[in-house]
């Protein structure tokens, strides 16, 4: 495959993993229901969830350098190990989000919920692939 094709790959990737990382909040949000669970200590793990998707970021990055390789002979494979960094990077930076989600069923208030899906949200923006990688 070209790197176009495959950067556009990439970046269809990205769009799915930020659709999945929003929904659950967009649809759990507005329900009405408590889980009983602590809405502090929830929010207090999102922000610690924070923190391992930025050491997966270093793992990414190295993996984008690694594409300033010209040679076409490991050329699938450094895209496969891109696409992998990108994946798990983009796991983690879902948590916070996605522990809204679950804050919001437990009565965490709308700002301590934005915080976490906004902090999800920066965080996926460093896993974007760069218009450099052609």
């Amino acid at each position: 495959m070209k790197r176009t094709e495959e950067r556009t790959r990439l970046n269809r990737l990205w769009w799915f993993w930020l659709a999945l990382c929003l929904l659950p909040w967009l649809l759990l949000g507005p329900i009405d229901f408590n889980l009983g669970l602590p809405p502090m200590a929830i929010f207090i793990t999102g922000l610690f969830a924070l923190f391992p998707s930025l050491k997966a970021f270093s793992s990414f990055k190295r993996a984008l350098f690694a594409l300033e390789e010209r040679d076409q002979a490991g050329e699938r494979e450094r895209w496969a190990a891109l696409q992998k960094a990108q994946v798990l990077g983009l796991y983690w930076a879902a948590l916070p989000a996605w522990l809204a989600a679950l804050g919001s069923l437990s009565g965490l208030g709308g700002v301590a919920c934005l915080l976490l899906v906004f902090g999800s949200l920066m965080t996926f923006f460093l896993y974007r692939i760069p218009r450099q990688v052609l």
